[in-house]
């Protein structure tokens, strides 16, 4: 399927000097496309052309009446016919297991798959097809799935809030994993689901809403231990936000204002279980780490960079959930991506930069996709999106980066991204001749909101975060946005940004990972 902004535009016909055929040329702004797995792909506007060729027929009970003599494969929509005849819809499947991981972190964990489908009649079992048809091309390196070889014979979803699926073929001993990748599409089509029950024709099973949590997607996005964020002072301490506004100083080192000749820390980062903080100098030159309790010390320095200037050096610590630690050298003379493990530390390599070099990166909470702003030269920063792939072994661990995909085309400067759920990105940047805004994308690239929020000019910087801050899962489930700018702190709520008050001058707004 080909998606057009508007409706495509017609030429002049070209009549043929027989009078029996006739070519018309359609012209039309391309903005995305759909393939045969109903996964969406952004386009960056390019032009569509295609040439239609009409035959008047010359006999039989059809003479004289004109004919089109062929189609191309797929359909041509506008952008507006296309959002009210397909709807978006998530599959999960598996994060692949890391071959150089031994942490019991490494549990399973399910990773959205967003793709398109026809507003159908039976939307529940389509959807429930897609996700035993596999995971999209571009997914599928860094996933495992249950389901192959599964045809979904119906799926339902009753008053009494339990999902009734039928299936033939699958792998009996598999039944819980599944369900639990079936619950969770389900699940995307209504706001609760208390349970699955999957029959096969071998045997069948029930999975609960309470087993499907233990591999639900953004499980290891972490707790905050019921801060929702923290708070960096301008005089270098990290405070605690709590939903009451008041700001707490963390325990250890990071809670108290650094003296004359001690390290003075620039770029803070918070494991996702808030219990310790990956620091960067405020020179960008050593990577350590804090504790965040009582005597909590910083560690020996972990990275060196050799880079001339702070903002050459580190920067952009980012936490995955089973507690890898990502960064970026912007040494000009060596720029790399690390990931840090324990206190291992892995160059990974980046393929498909083609001369452009990663300024800073934030890696999901599942830790399978990776979204990086890069520059090439003194040109702007854009933002592309990449798989990570696991290798090596538990001493020398290896991962690469693969796959990059531009998501946002159309913005012509990005200024910082972060994840706002599972399958969400929140970007701070500016189309051509606008204002600066918020974007709210899928990894498809596709808007997850019908329009940007004013960002504001002066907003440098944003955090976000996965986590479900509120347990309720009948409340709103928009994503947490922190911004910080000249002016102060700003977060989001009820799409308006309100002003974090505070007693004493900040510096950054932290959410953690």
């Amino acid at each position: 399927m080909v998606v057009l902004a508007g409706a495509p535009n017609p030429s002049s016909p070209s009549i043929a000097d027989d009078a029996t055929t006739v070519r018309l040329t359609i012209e039309g702004k391309q903005v995305a496309a759909l393939d045969e797995q109903h996964t969406y792909q952004l386009h960056s506007g390019d032009t569509y052309r295609q040439v239609f060729t009409f035959v008047k027929e010359s006999d039989g009970p059809d003479k004289g009446e004109w004919r089109i003599s062929g189609l191309p494969d797929g359909l041509i929509v506008d952008q507006t016919n296309f959002k009210n005849t397909y709807k978006p819809v998530h599959r999960y499947f598996f994060a692949a297991a890391d071959p150089s991981s031994t942490r019991s972190q490494s549990a399973q964990v399910l990773v959205p798959d967003p793709i398109y489908l026809r507003r159908r009649i039976d939307p529940l079992t389509e959807a429930a097809q897609a996700a035993a048809d596999g995971p999209s091309r571009w997914l599928d390196p860094v996933v495992t799935s249950e389901l192959d070889g599964v045809r979904v014979r119906s799926a339902v979803i009753g008053d009494n809030r339990v999902a009734t699926v039928k299936l033939e073929g699958g792998d009996p001993a598999a039944c819980k994993q599944m369900a639990q990748q079936l619950y969770e599409t389900l699940a995307d089509q209504q706001s609760k689901l208390d349970r699955i029950e999957l029959s096969t024709g071998s045997g069948g099973c029930s999975l609960s809403s309470a087993e499907a949590a233990l591999v639900a997607p953004g499980v290891l996005a972490g707790t905050d231990d019921g801060a929702q964020a923290f708070i960096q002072l301008a005089d270098g301490r990290l405070t605690r936000y709590f939903q009451d506004g008041t700001p707490t100083p963390v325990l250890g080192v990071l809670g108290q204002v650094p003296q004359a000749g001690q390290f003075h820390p620039g770029t803070v980062a918070v494991r996702r279980d808030a219990a310790v903080a990956a620091v960067i100098g405020a020179d960008g030159h050593d990577l350590v780490e804090a504790e965040l309790a009582e005597g909590g010390k910083y560690g020996e320095s972990i990275v060196h960079s050799s880079a001339p200037a702070a903002d050459k050096g580190l920067a952009s610590p980012s936490w995955d959930g089973r507690q890898d630690l990502w960064l970026v050298d912007r040494n000009p003379a060596g720029p790399r991506v690390l990931m840090v493990r324990d206190r291992t530390v892995a160059t990974v390599q980046v393929e498909g930069l083609d001369g452009r070099t990663v300024q800073s990166l934030r890696i999901s909470s599942d830790g399978t996709r990776i979204a990086l702003l890069l520059n090439h030269g003194d040109g702007p920063t854009t933002l592309a999106l990449g798989l990570v792939e696991h290798g090596g072994t538990a001493k020398e661990p290896t991962a690469r980066i693969t796959a990059l995909r531009d998501i946002v085309p159309q913005l012509t400067e990005v200024a910082a991204v972060s994840w706002g759920d599972t399958d969400q990105l929140v970007v701070l940047g500016k189309e051509a001749d606008r204002l600066q805004q918020l974007h709210f994308l899928g990894t498809d690239g596709s808007q997850s909101t019908d329009s940007p929020l004013q960002g504001g000019e002066s907003m440098t910087a944003l955090s976000a975060t996965e986590a479900r801050l509120s347990t309720d899962p009948t409340s709103p489930s928009g994503p947490a946005v922190l911004t910080s700018s000249e002016r102060g702190l700003y977060r989001l709520k009820d799409n308006q940004w309100h002003e974090v008050p505070s007693k004493s001058a900040t510096s950054a707004f932290i959410y953690p990972g």
